[in-house]
């Protein structure tokens, strides 16, 4: 194994998130809100760390006590420990990737990175400082790659030989036992998402749920289900007959209990009754573990319509896990950009005008599309594996379906930029409309895909037995087949719990399809401020249309650095939905997208891609891909959803697999990482702290933030 492909970003590429002016035009009880919210956000740091690797924890306190002990002084830490000052340098470029990515794997393709620095620099500097030693022994040799089990190199299922501590100190657990267990769970009327789950040595299962307190009787959820405090069921059919599960309350205890705590303080500071609401539920359900509580406070988020301080915060996305279940912690608190806001506003306005453009009828579209908050947002802490550039949330199809759902857009990371930063793959003809477009076309692409790609969409249900929410005598005719709908979900079955390992990468696939296919109606790029609604490829509006089809397709290109040839996976669910366009691109034919190169080596690679034929061969071609992807989802058809995102994302021959993949790994840059404000509170004040955008502002301001 070329351990070389794996080492920390030298240098990384760190960027500030600037958030000033917007946090200073708080009045003081929004800047207190937003305060305990970013504490409680932060206050979960740990829960992430212990969702990523067994060593992840103790690298962090590593990082931590070397930066106490020397208080900032680099530097000086060398000339103390008589190392050479290269050495420190390439602690602290891992030390920035560790902290952006709240663990030592990418939060943004899922896999390891390892120090530049030698093992035994680190045990040099360790033996020299009181506890150092202790921890670097937990941790150094699980920092750096393990050539006899290269499986561990990235997430995964444990029991094919990779890393997921979803399911911890359960190395033979397998997808199988996973899947089972969901359903056992999904039979009882109890959620994952804040959950791990581990395999004990006598094979019996525990569902660990993340709670500040230990007793079941303090969860809704449970204490209608078992009695006298017993929490243990026997499995008694299927494949796992004869075992055991029990739910094991109090995971990350100490962690939920100043969440708890913080959102306590939060609510004091709430602008109206439904904040204060919402929080309770929050309390509620990190105290409790209850996941009947946190819909809850999904409900009333829902209905926090226009709030000058955005948040939402608990167990969120599914990405990380390979089984798609379970949540990683995710927080943050943002200000609203008014200004940026507008414009989605007009979106949001002009949604019901644009749904029936899409290529499916109203058979599999909710029968009322309710109008969603959407804001553009500038955000002030945002805890996580990374930070996106748009959020579509809640997750839960059924309050999506009942009480609707809000995008946010993240105004602050969009604008984010490396100085100078290189553009491979775009050709010279095309880099000057590209780079004054690209961000014009991320903000049309990032507003469409989360509120007409993740809002659109009906899942064709059971709701209950023998009830239907679509006509069960007469199904619809599917757009695909030409035939009536054979599939639907049982009363039990979300899409998550169908769908599994598939349901993330595909979802976000048809999102960004609905994106690439309505980004070309003239009429939403001028509510964005781009043209006047003319059908006109070779105008400003144009421009940015020709940009979004340029940046999919490169992205596409791009995505190669996170497919693993060995194990033949994907390692990040975007990035394979975006390489799944661009074959579709490509696929299109009459020569509408092309990759360009004269070099053997293909150290020229570029796209050729001919605006004018962007509506007459692009457009159609995502939109006969849009239509299954989306009938499929809606069906439960997951038999013919897994074989066309097969062959969509497929990595097929050298060509792909070697070749353009290596130009690829040969050309990529730093992912970036963003360096944060903290706020702190004194007598009823709070005090914004802002850091450099360095290595060494990177460190200090989580050393400062001290969770």
């Amino acid at each position: 194994m070329d351990v070389s492909q794996f080492y920390a970003d030298s240098p990384p590429t760190v960027v500030p998130l600037v958030i000033k002016p917007h946090f200073e035009a708080l009045t003081e009880k929004q800047k207190l809100y937003a305060h305990y919210i970013s504490r409680a956000s932060f206050s979960g740091s740990r829960i992430v760390l212990r969702q990523v690797s067994p060593e992840s924890e103790y690298i962090y306190d590593l990082i931590m006590l070397l930066y106490k002990h020397c208080n900032g002084d680099w530097s000086g830490l060398a000339k103390e420990a008589g190392v050479e000052h290269g050495e420190v340098q390439k602690f602290l470029e891992y030390a920035t990737q560790f902290l952006g990515n709240l663990g030592n794997y990418k939060g943004f393709g899922d896999v390891k990175f390892i120090p530049r620095c030698a093992p035994k620099f680190l045990q040099t500097i360790a033996s020299e400082i009181p506890g150092a030693a202790d921890l670097c022994g937990s941790c150094l040799s699980a920092m750096y790659a393990d050539t006899e089990r290269p499986g561990l190199m990235h997430f995964g299922f444990p029991g094919e030989g990779h890393v997921s501590c979803y399911y911890p100190n359960s190395p033979d657990i397998n997808k199988q036992e996973i899947t089972q267990v969901g359903e056992f769970l999904a039979k009882k009327k109890l959620s994952p998402e804040n959950t791990r789950l581990r395999k004990t040595k006598d094979g019996n299962y525990e569902v660990l749920i993340a709670s500040g307190l230990s007793k079941p009787n303090a969860n809704p959820d449970i204490s209608t289900v078992f009695n006298n405090g017993d929490v243990t069921w026997p499995i008694e059919e299927g494949p796992l007959k004869g075992t055991r599960l029990t739910l094991v309350f109090a995971d990350h205890q100490e962690q939920m209990a100043k969440v708890c705590v913080n959102i306590k303080k939060a609510g004091q500071y709430a602008e109206n009754e439904i904040q204060k609401k919402m929080m309770d539920e929050y309390a509620h359900s990190f105290s409790s573990g209850s996941l009947t509580a946190f819909k809850e406070s999904q409900k009333l988020w829902v209905k926090d319509l226009g709030p000058e301080v955005e948040c939402n915060i608990g167990f969120i996305e599914t990405y990380r896990d390979p089984a798609g279940v379970r949540g990683e912690w995710e927080g943050f608190v943002a200000m609203v950009n008014k200004e940026r806001t507008a414009a989605f506003q007009r979106l949001v306005a002009a949604a019901p005008s644009m749904i029936p453009k899409l290529p499916w009828s109203s058979d599999f579209e909710k029968p009322v599309f309710h109008p969603p908050d959407f804001t553009s947002l500038e955000v002030l802490s945002f805890c996580g594996s990374g930070i996106p550039a748009g959020i579509n949330i809640p997750n839960d199809d059924q309050i999506r379906q009942d009480y609707g759902f809000k995008n946010v857009s993240l105004g602050n990371v969009l604008g984010a930029k490396e100085l100078n930063e290189p553009i491979p793959f775009i050709h010279p003809s095309d880099l000057t409309v590209y780079t004054e477009n690209r961000d014009a076309a991320f903000e049309v692409q990032v507003g469409i895909h989360e509120l007409l790609g993740h809002g659109t969409g009906k899942l064709l249900r059971e709701t209950s037995r023998g009830i239907y929410n679509f006509n069960h005598s007469y199904p619809p005719v599917s757009p695909v087949t030409n035939k009536p709908i054979t599939t639907h979900y049982a009363p039990d079955e979300t899409y998550s719990s169908l769908f599994g390992d598939l349901a993330s990468s595909y979802e976000e696939c048809r999102a960004e399809c609905v994106a690439m296919a309505l980004s070309c109606d003239f009429e939403i790029l001028k509510i964005f401020g781009f043209g006047n609604g003319e059908t006109d490829l070779n105008s400003d509006a144009g421009d940015v249309l020709y940009t979004s089809y340029l940046s999919m397709a490169r992205a596409g290109i791009l995505a190669l650095e996170y497919w693993d040839p060995k194990s033949k996976k994907w390692g990040q669910i975007h990035m394979q939905a975006r390489f799944g366009i661009l074959r579709t691109f490509l696929d299109a034919g009459d020569d509408f997208c092309v990759l360009h190169y004269s070099e053997p080596d293909l150290s020229d690679l570029t796209i050729r891609l001919d605006r004018n034929k962007i509506l007459t061969h692009g457009r159609p071609a995502v939109e006969k891909v849009l239509q299954k992807l989306h009938v499929y989802k809606s069906c439960g058809d997951v038999q013919s959803a897994r074989q066309l995102y097969d062959e969509m994302t497929g990595v097929q021959g050298d060509f792909w697999a070697k070749e353009v993949r290596g130009v690829v790994l040969a050309k990529k840059r730093p992912r970036k990482v963003f360096v944060q404000a903290n706020t702190v509170e004194k007598d009823g004040k709070v005090e914004l702290r802002e850091y450099e955008a360095t290595m060494e502002g990177m460190v200090r301001s989580w050393a400062e933030r001290d969770v």
